[in-house]
């Protein structure tokens, strides 16, 4: 996905920070309410550019992991006082426990049960007893809908994006959607190009996450965000682990 590698270093044009006040707002109490006492260390895995995380760091110690070291790079800039780290969700192992662990929409790549279930076991095995695992999923089945969607930023330095990103679903019997996304890059001295990238996600029933969640060591739960989106919580209790 050369979004997350070529191309990482147009990250802060296409979802800077300022794009992530009110997902902030919204996500910050269920973060403090998650775990069984007041969190003070949370891991993020999948964190990309950084740009909810900085929203999220003056409430918690946070360590941001992703498998992108362009995107991890990305991130560093924007929240330099942050712990980072080169990981897959699916297998990372840091030798400790948080008081919670985020999976934001990084999730989407992970399009079988075997992946998701394996970045489940991860977070349990970073979550504290007592702690909590908050999952942000794009969509579930039952929310999907192709989409069309749009925008852009321009740099102070004379740089700039616009872009173009077309959702659907190919083969509605699967556990994948596609999207496509075109960027328009203008770079400093004004000259154009553009660029395109494709993109596999996962998408599973509501049932199939708060199952899997409970087979990984979970006691789960969801509710509707205000974007009519899923948010996973769920509180790590060893004894439901099969």
């Amino acid at each position: 996905m050369r979004l997350y590698t070529e191309l990482a270093s147009w990250w802060p044009l296409l979802s800077p920070p300022s794009h992530y006040v009110e997902e902030a707002a919204d996500i910050v109490p269920t973060l403090q309410s998650a775990p069984d006492s007041p969190p003070r260390t949370l891991l993020e895995l999948g964190s990309g550019g950084g740009s909810l995380a900085f929203h999220l760091k003056t409430h918690f110690e946070l360590t941001l992991s992703d498998r992108s070291e362009q995107m991890l790079a990305v991130s560093r800039q924007v929240n330099p006082e942050c712990e980072h780290i080169a990981g897959d969700m699916r297998t990372l192992d840091l030798g400790r426990q948080f008081d919670v662990v985020m999976i934001h929409d990084a999730v989407m790549y992970l399009t079988d049960e075997q992946a998701l279930r394996a970045a489940f076991a991860t977070a349990n095995r970073h979550c504290r007893p007592g702690g909590a695992v908050v999952i942000l999923p794009d969509n579930v089945t039952e929310t999907f809908a192709p989409e069309t969607d749009s925008g852009g930023e321009d740099a102070p330095d004379g740089r700039g994006m616009r872009w173009l990103e077309w959702t659907w679903d190919p083969d509605p019997t699967d556990t994948t959607f596609k999207t496509v996304w075109s960027f328009l890059l203008r770079d400093a001295a004004g000259r154009v190009t553009v660029e395109m990238d494709e993109h596999l996600f996962g998408l599973f029933p509501r049932a199939s996450w708060l199952l899997w969640l409970r087979a990984e060591g979970f006691d789960p739960a969801s509710r509707i965000d205000p974007w009519d989106r899923d948010v996973f919580i769920a509180r790590k209790v060893d004894s439901l682990r099969s």
